[in-house]
């Protein structure tokens, strides 16, 4: 016999009294199948009984093997032995033949090689999902011992949390014949405080649903080794994509919830959002934190302390303000008798409203500076934190900090960059006699180089101007600066708006050239510069608009009777470029009462292809019998999806009619008495407008020198016109070409004096073309 223990007892009836595990594992029957019955019903269906009582026909001492059957009748490859037992009561012991008949079942043999030489807990379970066999390893698994495991339901066994999901996937495999490999199953711990466990499961049936085998494999440090790899995977992926201090904060809650938390808060300096320095640890118990983010899976009812946004102190003594104190992660158990949740009744109240158990809370630092706070809570009984969960937290702030610094330092710069746009850009400019103004910006958050003017021109003429320089910053907003004085510089010299752009786009290109003259390390060397603008001069004495475009969209005009279009302007290249053909100009007529939009390229056209007829700017400019301001008004209303994330611009300007009696025109023959003609005429008009002694003398004297020069130097016909406005304006047009110069006359020349004299009895003075000819123009200060 192959060893001492028999399969099964039997008494003299043949009734089994004894059945041994191992004869469970080859007849898949629990002991509760097999004792009290008839053991030749049980092993070897149809072979008789001898009638002496014993077990068979060749249930004799010392007898030959004994075929037998599984449980289904067929016959089974293994030979036994009947042998009677010493003792007062006849008993038959059954043992597996060892006279060299052949080995027993291979299933058997290789279930036997597995119980004794692997690690992993193996269970034989009959149809009834109860326990017929297991080995050492899964007495392990389950903490139990192994006489205590047999013919019990597995799942009393192994304790699954969620028992019928478990009981659900062996019965799936028993009925549908079917292995079901690597499905995790997590198990209660094996005392009330341990970590919960998790185990990987394959179900084999067995053939004829006689059964299943179970392998279990547990993988509770493989899993969280996995959960923790995961979270720094995500977090470094995920967070630090943008230069936000807030949404870089979402982007940590949303990495590490669900999965390694339940509950995620983030809370930072308040300082820190607005791009300051973050203070030096120990964290002062005065410093505001700022709730940044907050994520928690499933409902979130109640379980928030404060909403997102709140400023306020961390209450002191609580984990949190150790934290930030000594700067060292916390593992901390939450209950009912935890004694700091007093010192923090909000949180406290939170706390037991979501079932958080456990508390993971870590400092958000960097060089000894402290930017904020991270807590982390899991709600899952027996699913705490542990040493190696606190080392990954550690890394998970180590990378959000660095994040949050590089976010800062970036609201930081555009903060500056911002400011210093807003302190560039002219302040709302006057109305003037024949214009009335109305500015809308709404800044980007990063700052940006986008900019307008409106400033006045000699003749009751207006200058408007609006531009985009591209990129954002310190570095565009600086640039946006340099371009308004070259504009301003330019427009001194009265020159026509192609002209101007042309010498505004030489400007360009030398600040480009300075720009990739910068050393090779400076970031701003491989920015390219480009710039675009829109400049156009109002002349209300001839109710025109005369524009010009260098790469941006042109002005938008509404007339009084509800008319709103886009004139058709040739649109330059764009400032830097060198490209395209050059700058041209286009006259549009402009009425009493019309309204001229400059905008940005932020907003769409009002007509185009692309027309949408509830575009702001349309339905705006549709209704211009209100106050200019309120029109404006009602754009900024209407504007969707802009604030802070692009930079919009607006400059409307409704024009009006120069008043009639402040300008006076005369047409003088081209004869020697034109000079004193002129003086007349500003003498009698002068002297209607009030204008002071000292201011008409040397009006007067202006006009003598400049019909004298366009007698002598120019062609007929010769124009005097006074323009009273805010300044007096004296021009003088002739046919001519010739352009005259400033001279600084000797002592002993009889002429050349001219213009000298008018340059230093004017503010200004300047030389316009026109297809007509030229016309010369002074600019006085009215005294």
């Amino acid at each position: 016999m192959t060893g001492a223990t028999p399969l099964m007892v039997v008494d003299g009836a043949g009734v089994v009294v004894r059945w041994s595990r191992r004869a469970r594992e080859i007849w898949l029957r629990p002991d509760s199948e097999a004792v009290g019955r008839v053991a030749l019903a049980l092993v070897a269906p149809g072979a008789g009984n001898s009638g002496d009582g014993a077990p068979g026909h060749r249930a004799e001492p010392g007898s030959g093997p004994l075929v037998i059957h599984d449980v289904g009748g067929n016959p089974v490859d293994l030979r036994v032995q009947v042998v009677p037992l010493s003792g007062g009561a006849l008993a038959w012991g059954v043992f597996e033949a060892g006279d060299g008949a052949a080995p027993a079942g291979t299933r058997t043999a290789v279930f036997d090689i597995l119980r004794a030489n692997t690690r992993e807990a193996f269970f034989v379970l009959d149809p009834g999902l109860r326990v017929l066999s297991v080995n050492e390893a899964a007495c392990a698994l389950c903490g139990v011992a192994a006489d205590k495991v047999l013919d019990r339901p597995v799942g009393d066994v192994c304790r699954p949390s969620r028992p019928q999901e478990f009981e659900g996937v062996l019965r799936g495999a028993l009925t549908d014949g079917t292995s079901v490999t690597d499905h995790t199953v997590r198990l209660a711990p094996l005392d009330g405080s341990s970590p919960e466990r998790f185990a990987n499961v394959s179900v084999f049936p067995l053939e004829d649903s006689r059964g299943v085998v179970v392998s279990m494999t547990e993988v509770t440090e493989y899993l969280r080794s996995v959960r923790r790899l995961e979270a720094l995977g995500s977090v470094r992926e995920r967070v630090g994509r943008s230069l936000d201090v807030v949404t870089t904060c979402q982007e940590l809650v949303d990495a590490l919830v669900p999965g390694f938390a339940d509950i995620a808060v983030v809370e930072v300096v308040d300082a820190v959002v607005r791009g300051e320095d973050p203070p030096l640890s120990p964290l002062g118990r005065e410093v505001p934190l700022r709730r940044a983010a907050f994520r928690i899976e499933g409902a979130a009812h109640g379980a928030q302390a404060h909403p997102v946004g709140d400023v306020r102190a961390v209450p002191s003594p609580t984990p949190y303000s150790q934290v930030l104190g000594d700067l060292k992660p916390r593992a901390v158990t939450l209950d009912g008798g935890t004694p700091w949740l007093d010192a923090d009744p909000e949180r406290a109240r939170a706390i037991r409203a979501s079932g958080a158990r456990v508390l993971l809370t870590t400092p958000l630092t960097l060089r000894g500076a402290v930017l904020g706070l991270l807590s982390l809570y899991r709600v899952r009984p027996h699913d705490a934190f542990d040493d190696n969960d606190l080392t990954v937290a550690g890394e998970l702030a180590a990378h959000t900090a660095l994040s949050l610094d590089n976010a800062r330092r970036y609201t930081r710069e555009h903060t500056i960059a911002a400011a210093l746009q807003r302190h560039l850009l002219p302040p709302e400019p006057p109305s003037q006699t024949a214009v009335e103004f109305a500015p809308l910006h709404v800044p980007a958050d990063a700052g940006a180089g986008t900019w307008y003017d409106a400033f006045g021109l000699p003749g009751a003429r207006t200058a408007l101007a609006i531009g985009e320089v591209s990129g954002s910053g310190i570095d565009a907003a600086t640039t946006m600066g340099q371009l308004r004085t070259v504009i301003h510089s330019l427009a001194a010299l009265d020159l026509d708006p192609d002209e101007l752009l042309a010498r505004l786009d030489d400007a360009v290109v030398r600040l480009a050239q300075e720009r990739s003259a910068l050393p090779a390390s400076d970031p701003l060397r491989r920015q390219p510069l480009r710039a675009s603008c829109v400049y156009a001069v109002h002349d209300p004495l001839q109710e025109t608009c005369v524009m010009a475009s260098a790469g941006h969209p042109a002005p938008v005009v509404a007339h009084p009777g509800g008319v709103v279009h886009v004139p058709q302007i040739p649109t330059g290249p764009l400032l830097g470029s060198r490209d395209g053909p050059p700058f041209a100009t286009a006259s549009v007529p402009v009425r009493d009462g019309s309204v001229l939009a400059l905008r940005s390229t932020s907003f769409p056209a009002p007509e185009g292809p692309d027309h949408d007829p509830a575009d702001p700017l349309r339905v705006a400019l549709t209704r211009l019998d209100r106050p200019l301001g309120d029109i404006r008004d009602d754009v900024l209303y209407r504007l969707r999806d802009t604030a802070g994330r692009r930079d919009v611009l607006l400059l409307l300007a409704r024009t009006r009619a120069f008043p009639p009696d402040q300008v006076a025109t005369w047409s003088l023959d081209f004869a020697p008495t034109a000079a004193a003609t002129a003086r007349h005429h500003a003498q009698e008009r002068l002297r209607t407008w009030r204008v002071g002694e000292e201011t008409a003398f040397a009006t007067e004297l202006i006009v003598s020198e400049l019909v004298t020069n366009a007698l002598r130097y120019g062609a007929p016909p010769i124009r005097l016109r006074l323009v009273m406005d805010s300044t007096l304006t004296c021009e003088v047009d002739d046919a001519g070409w010739a352009a005259p110069r400033l001279r600084h006359a000797r002592t002993a020349d009889e002429g050349g004096r001219g213009l000298f004299i008018c340059a230093q009895m004017s503010r200004n003075w300047g030389i316009r073309y026109s297809a007509q000819g030229k016309t010369i123009w002074t600019e006085q200060t009215l005294s």
